[in-house]
């Protein structure tokens, strides 16, 4: 299994997003940023390079904002 350092990382700035939204949803009661903010901190380990990991790690925040 190859690790690369930009995946790794940006793995991490998108599981900190997620876990900002998993309280967010918490506070709030929101079922949807709270089902996101798990993906958002779990997708990382299933994508296989880096524009994966940013282009679902983007649309997936998108839709944090999306009402």
């Amino acid at each position: 299994m190859h690790f690369d350092p930009y995946n790794l990382w940006l793995g991490f700035v998108f599981g900190l997003v997620g876990f900002v939204a998993w309280r967010h949803g918490r506070n709030t009661q929101s079922g949807r940023h709270m089902l996101l903010a798990v993906v958002l901190m779990v997708f990382s380990y299933f994508t296989p390079n880096v524009w994966s990991t940013l282009v679902v790690g983007g649309i997936l925040t998108f839709f944090l904002f999306w009402p």
